[in-house]
């Protein structure tokens, strides 16, 4: 089982998702925000990252065009529930034009998780 890195804010959304993480034996790291996540990307070697679309600080959006600029090979599923005017269509649609390889939206199942793990996994070379 990979190790993840979920970057979400939300902590009443965090904690149910690392838990699902962690009963399905995945070993998960967290971060509150894209800064965060890049901070402790220096030090972990996640085999994949889980990130929300919609943060303070550094957005999805945002971290995943960093690691993209610093030729991240890790693969990526992006999350979103949408705010307001912007919708999370809209948002997942940004993050796969991002490179991601998999997206999910808010509320998803644990079905829906597995799915998106397996293919952002299968699109892993070697």
């Amino acid at each position: 089982m990979p190790h993840i890195l979920v970057i979400e804010d939300d902590l009443e959304f965090r904690d149910p998702l690392v838990k699902l993480l962690m009963s399905d034996r995945h070993t998960v790291t967290v971060a509150g925000d894209g800064e965060q996540a890049l901070h402790l990307l220096k030090s972990i070697r996640p085999g994949l990252i889980i990130t929300d679309v919609l943060m303070p600080k550094m957005d999805g959006i945002e971290t995943i065009m960093e690691l993209s600029r610093s030729g991240n090979a890790v693969p990526i599923i992006a999350m979103s529930g949408g705010r307001r005017s912007v919708s999370a269509d809209f948002n997942l649609a940004s993050a796969k034009l991002m490179g991601v390889r998999a997206t999910l939206s808010k509320p998803f199942s644990r079905a829906d998780l597995r799915a998106a793990i397996q293919q952002a996994l299968e699109s892993v070379p070697g």
